[in-house]
């Protein structure tokens, strides 16, 4: 849904694949489109990762919400299968980070 509002947005039009896309995972098992690796667009990886670690500390109405350790861990975890290495390891740098300050 998110993607048919954004792709008629001409300054977002860009940005509208990474929303579509941001469901993707690197070993291909992810949706809509069930691609890999480095068929997934730089943006999509990044709002993956981002978007996981935000679901994973957010108190959901079927479990509570994971600790920044407990997500920081899920996050290596999963690396190489669900989100691309890089990107997790640049968005674990970032909340470490954040968290300092």
């Amino acid at each position: 849904m998110g993607y048919e509002i954004v792709k008629e947005i001409v300054f977002l039009k860009d940005r509208a694949r990474a929303i579509l896309y941001h469901h993707e995972r690197i070993d291909g098992k992810g949706y809509p489109s069930g691609i890999k690796g480095d068929e997934i667009p730089l943006f999509a990886k990044i709002l993956a990762a981002a978007d996981a670690y935000d679901a994973m500390t957010t108190d959901r109405p079927y479990r509570p919400a994971l600790t920044q350790k407990e997500a920081i861990k899920e996050l290596r975890v999963h690396a190489d299968k669900q989100f691309d290495r890089r990107i997790s390891s640049v968005i674990i740098e970032i909340i470490k980070e954040e968290s300092l300050t």
